[in-house]
């Protein structure tokens, strides 16, 4: 089954969209093995970033585009469709294809591949005020 950003769009709550993307993987088994040079390099591609940069901002720094989920650290791009050598050695067009690319941040993106939902938990940042972190203002 190939995932989609459109189809993935629709689901509208975070814990859906996880089931959706949920891979359940297991730590540690090989994926490029020996030629993980070559995704690094696709990884620091001109093409990559481009697409990357156009994901955050459609995506607008949401952990799985949920509007009210905004990523406050490192901003992953998750391939929604695992990729493979083949992909990288045939330059296929669907790892650069934005309808098979989300944005989420580092614990989603690691949940999605080797855990459960507990490991995407969200931790709403704490509102700041004036002089709150002054004890003798209060």
């Amino acid at each position: 089954m190939i995932k989609t950003y459109s189809e993935l769009i629709r689901l509208q709550t975070f814990e859906e969209r996880f089931k959706y993307l949920r891979l359940k993987g297991q730590v540690g088994s090989e994926t490029f093995g020996i030629e993980r040079y070559l995704n690094q390099k696709f990884y620091r591609s001109v093409e990559w970033k481009d697409v990357r940069d156009y994901v955050i901002l459609r995506d607008r720094g949401c952990d799985l585009a949920d509007p009210d989920r905004e990523i406050q650290g490192r901003i992953i791009i998750h391939h929604m469709n695992p990729i493979l050598l083949t992909d990288i050695l045939e330059h296929s067009t669907d790892i650069l294809n934005p309808e098979y690319l989300i944005t989420t941040c580092h614990d989603t993106h690691n949940a999605i591949h080797y855990g459960d939902i507990s490991g995407a938990q969200f931790v709403h940042p704490v509102e700041r005020r004036p002089n709150d972190t002054c004890p003798w203002y209060y």
